[in-house]
């Protein structure tokens, strides 16, 4: 069954000592050898997830963990440490670890800021850190940061600026329970801070937990963020609330070699950001936009010059309307589009359908004025599109039943991705029509990824047809909150023992459970 992965020993206090239920006790009994001989064989990442589980492998890992640097560790450490609240981010001081010079790249999370700025000047300083056993040796030059964090503070920025020169991503989130004080937050001097970081190019800053934003940086601070750091070719920004077109339109005229562009969750973000864009030096690839409710189909317009944009995601942007599409169409190099949330019509679809945009994924999630004459006319029109589409999101559409499903089926023959969930019209019937595809040498790929969850018209027929050999291909199953949760763990074992390939979901995770800290079936 589709478990959550316990944050500490006995699973309860979260603090990973496992006092309480009994891991240690356990553990004791193996060899220290043989506890050494299996961690060694753990990728990084989860030999320090082990480490946070009891005394003993806590005692082994860091034993393991001192000999990294004879491994070859000079492209990448990723280190992620799971608690039960980010109180709980003891993680990198309870493992004994040296890194070799050699690395480049850092991952992180969770971590209290006070420990990151800890961790960052001793990394600048190239003196020692995560306890007394770590020996960073002179020209250690880190190139990628990743962190999450209870908070970005000026103190931070302030802190990788000093300390990590050689900087060229920089990718920092956080998700504050409360609004944060004034001393502890980040403000236009943290960003402006970041001009020492000369080689820097790709920015991510997100607030995640809406509506907690960025409250005390404000335009000047992205005009001074666009004229200290002009290299940039990546910029993510999440939660920028006191930011106006003026402040996001200054990233888009100073960075010259700007390629992506993304902004979450910004209120005051308009179509005037994009106003005369066309005279902007940068060649924009990717374009995200999300939650910006200001945002209408004229933003697309204007982008129309930009003929080699790749990636266009619209998501929450709830005026977005068919009038665009025509211009969406006409994009020969884009090849991903998310319109969740979108005021799209079937007739919107169908000029999609006729255009010349190879997309290979395309997300109508909540679109609610798309029905099944929609979906046939986006893949039976006769553009690229119905060739390469390879992932439909067609989540949370009222208006999709069984016909729709029987389109896909049978003129998308490029589709192995397809997310359907709470469409409450799609029946057993859809199920044995994907069941079968591409099983009789019709040309059709398999599908390797279907989200079926809250779907409430599918009954316990589906079991069946996850034996042999249907659904051939078939790599995850999203079925949580459908009538098949109820069955018990001993046929979903049955269904993995013959497919072992197959993992299947029954909590509700997004497509592949992307978030890594799952156990499934």
């Amino acid at each position: 069954m589709h478990r959550r992965r316990p944050s500490g020993g006995d699973g309860g206090d979260g603090d990973g000592d496992g006092d309480g239920g009994g891991g240690d006790s356990l553990m004791e009994r193996l060899p220290f050898s043989i506890i050494n001989e299996i961690l060694e064989k753990l990728e990084v990442e989860s030999l320090c997830s082990s480490a946070c589980a009891c005394r003993t492998l806590r005692s082994s890992a860091s034993q393991v963990l001192s000999s990294l640097s004879t491994l070859d560790l000079s492209s990448s450490l990723c280190i992620k440490v799971r608690g039960t609240e980010l109180d709980d981010a003891y993680g990198f001081q309870s493992i004994e670890l040296s890194l070799p010079k050699t690395i480049k790249i850092l991952k992180l999370q969770p971590l209290l800021v006070k420990d990151a700025i800890q961790l960052i000047r001793a990394l600048g300083d190239g003196g020692n850190f995560l306890m007394k056993s770590t020996n960073l040796s002179p020209g250690f030059r880190l190139q990628s940061l990743s962190l999450a964090l209870n908070i970005i503070s000026d103190n931070l920025m302030i802190s990788i600026a000093n300390s990590l020169h050689f900087l060229v991503e920089l990718d920092l989130e956080d998700r504050p329970t409360t609004e944060p004080l004034p001393p502890y937050d980040l403000t236009n001097t943290g960003l402006q801070s970041l001009g020492s970081c000369q080689h820097l190019t790709g920015l991510s800053l997100v607030r995640k937990n809406h509506p907690i934003s960025f409250k005390r940086v404000t335009d000047m601070g992205m005009f001074l963020l666009s004229e200290c750091c002009k290299g940039l070719e990546s910029v993510r920004l999440g939660g920028f609330s006191k930011v106006s077109d003026a402040g996001f339109a200054a990233i888009l005229h100073s960075c010259h070699n700007l390629k992506t562009f993304e902004v979450r969750n910004a209120s005051l973000l308009s179509d005037l950001t994009f106003h005369d864009i066309c005279g902007a030096p940068c060649s924009l690839l990717e374009v995200k936009l999300w939650s910006c409710n200001l945002i209408t189909s004229e933003s697309v317009t204007e982008l129309a010059d930009y003929s080699n944009l790749e990636v266009l995601d619209l998501s929450g942007c709830r005026s977005i309307a068919d009038s665009c599409l025509s211009c969406i169409s006409s994009f020969y190099k884009l090849t991903t589009l998310n319109l969740e949330g979108a005021d799209v019509t079937d007739g919107g679809l169908e000029i999609l359908g006729k255009g010349n945009s190879p997309i290979t994924r395309l997300c109508l999630r909540g679109c609610k004025r798309i029905n099944d004459k929609g979906i046939d006319l986006l893949v039976n029109s006769g553009g690229k599109l119905s060739k390469t589409l390879s992932a439909l999101d067609m989540g949370y559409l009222p208006g999709i039943s069984d016909k729709a499903i029987f389109t896909i089926a049978s003129f998308a023959s490029s589709v192995t991705e397809l997310c359907i969930r709470s469409c409450f019209y799609v029946t057993d019937a859809s199920m044995t029509q994907l069941a079968s595809r591409g099983r009789f040498g019709d040309g059709k790929k398999f599908l390797r990824r279907l989200d079926v969850f809250d779907c409430r018209g599918l009954s316990d027929k589906l079991l069946e047809l996850l034996k042999k050999p249907s659904f051939r291909g078939l790599q995850w199953l999203g079925v949580g909150s459908t009538r098949l949760t109820g069955k018990g763990k001993e046929v979903f074992n049955e269904i993995c023992n013959e497919r072992p390939w197959l993992t299947l979901c029954l909590e509700g995770c997004e497509m592949g459970c992307h978030d890594g800290w799952h156990f499934h079936f």
